[in-house]
């Protein structure tokens, strides 16, 4: 299926970068007021363009959540790699490249986002009365999509309502994490507003609709943002505030749960399938395509040391990478039969020199039999919200007292697990184990960290996993609260002194 949004965000691209550099700013570089929109057209182009910055989520997901949790053991063997000392816990991340992109990658999109919203308010009149709220809707789900993750992973960051010129920007500083909430609330709920329910999975050149933020979409990832919000503060400026919003999140994902635009799937796999994208499971994904036009994904080539393609005769150019395995711990949790460990991932591979790895690695998002034609280059779109994942937040909303029964929360969970192939139904099922059951099904979808965090777990289960499972003594021990959210880059810093302050605990 042709992922036509994306394609417009191409065309749009092209169309954009000679005329609006400011497109690719980051907060604090140079810019100038777009003069780009004059028909429906062209913000129809900017908002494609605006989605653009999704590309990069999942790998930071991986980056930044799986290896940072205690999914992956990821150490270097053969140099230094950037994700090692996310995995190690280094106080020296100001500098890092994935800390940065996570900054900067969210700021151009929120950038992207607010000239779009800026152009509606100045030049609107050229947008017909029934696309405007679409297009409003959209632009806000976005924004507050990519301060969310802002928040998850820096705790207090500046807020931005308007596209503004450097030296405006230069201006202001962090916000506390409240404000930052009530602007993603805010936009969220105008969203669900506004938007459809869902869109038909019809694609044409005037209605790329497959990939577009949905009123469903937008109520499951509030829903998250009420949990997020309800977790522990641990005493830091985190994503956590103690909140206690469960009653708020459990509506919104009864909603989406009893809408019946979405499913349970039969199959674990399917749900994963090349050949089966856009499936009822999906309520928000990141779309991709193969083949060469640049809109491919490099998620799934990332996952995989140069040796395992070697392995497999896949004649890619070497990325330099190396293996970053998966936990003993996550492997060992799985049940007998339970088919998401063998498709979640492989058991090393023999190398061409005969060297035989067996350590386990991810393979979830890889099909080799599909591949494009580069390694960085995968047609597979990117799930960010699925049908199991919101089943499971109402299992978490139950066990916080909120609605529904023990029982409730024990056929969900065993649900999960009969569709794995688990036979061994569980009783009472308490957070911990909730938790340890998205952990198995999620794997490789950037929730992990964010799980533990969210259910303040993640100090606890972190200094009793690292001593078992570090047996290279790479990581850092007993880490602390300040560790949960990620340092402010030292390029924000420099690019203007003293108007931010840095995270506690980092060099």
């Amino acid at each position: 299926m042709k992922k036509t949004i994306y394609l417009l965000a191409a065309a749009t691209w092209l169309t954009l970068s000679g005329c609006e550099k400011e497109l690719d700013q980051n907060p604090l570089s140079s810019g100038s007021t777009p003069t780009f929109y004059r028909s429906q057209a062209d913000f129809d182009q900017a908002l494609a363009a605006a989605y653009q910055p999704l590309t990069g989520y999942p790998t930071r997901a991986l980056n930044l959540s799986e290896t940072r949790s205690d999914n992956i053991y990821g150490v270097d063997d053969l140099g230094v790699r950037d994700w090692a000392p996310v995995n190690n816990f280094s106080a020296a991340l100001v500098n890092n490249p994935y800390v940065a992109e996570a900054w900067t990658t969210n700021y151009r999109g929120i950038f992207r986002v607010n000239t779009v919203l800026d152009q509606l308010a100045a030049n609107g009149s050229v947008v017909s009365d029934a696309s405007r709220p679409r297009l409003e809707g959209e632009a806000k789900f976005l924004r507050a999509f990519y301060y969310f993750d802002l928040v998850r992973f820096f705790g207090k960051v500046p807020i931005y309502e308007a596209a503004l010129l450097p030296d405006a920007v230069a201006k202001i500083p962090r916000s506390p994490v409240e404000d930052v909430y009530k602007l993603i609330i805010a936009d969220l709920q105008a969203a669900i507003s506004v938007l459809p329910a869902t869109y038909d999975n019809a694609v044409s050149a005037d209605k790329p609709n497959v990939g577009r933020a949905t009123a469903n979409a937008a109520k499951s990832l509030l829903a998250l943002v009420y949990l997020t919000r309800s977790g522990p503060t641990y005493g830091i400026e985190g994503p956590g505030l103690n909140t206690n919003e469960y009653n708020l999140a459990l509506p919104l994902l009864n909603d989406v749960l009893n809408s019946g635009k979405y499913s349970f799937l039969a199959s674990y796999p399917d749900i994963f399938s090349y050949t089966n994208e856009n499936n009822r499971e999906v309520i928000f994904d990141i779309q991709f395509q193969g083949g060469g036009t640049g809109l491919g994904s490099d998620f799934p080539g990332l996952l995989v040391p140069d040796a395992y393609f070697t392995f497999l005769r896949i004649p890619y150019a070497s990325g330099g990478l190396e293996i970053r395995p998966i936990a003993n711990d996550l492997l060992n949790s799985y049940p007998t039969g339970d088919v998401r460990k063998t498709f979640n991932f492989a058991e090393g591979y023999v190398s061409t020199t005969g060297f035989r790895e067996t350590r386990w690695l991810m393979k979830k998002y890889l099909n080799e039999n599909l591949r494009g034609p580069g390694r960085l280059d995968w047609p597979i779109n990117w799930i960010v919200l699925r049908y199991t994942d919101v089943l499971m937040m109402k299992a978490e909303c139950i066990l916080h007292g909120v609605g529904g029964t023990q029982a409730d929360v024990d056929a969900i969970v065993n649900q999960v697990r009969t569709r794995a192939g688990v036979t061994t139904k569980l009783t009472n099922v308490t957070l911990p184990q909730l938790m340890e059951e998205r952990r198995r099904e999620l794997a490789g979808e950037g929730s992990r960290w964010h799980d533990l965090v969210r259910e303040g777990l993640v100090l606890t289960k972190m200094n009793a996993w690292i001593p078992v499972e570090d047996t290279r003594n790479r990581m850092a021990r007993n880490i602390d609260a300040n560790q949960i959210i990620y340092p402010v880059p030292q390029s924000e810093l420099s690019a203007a002194p003293g108007l931010y302050d840095q995270n506690l605990g980092y060099q």
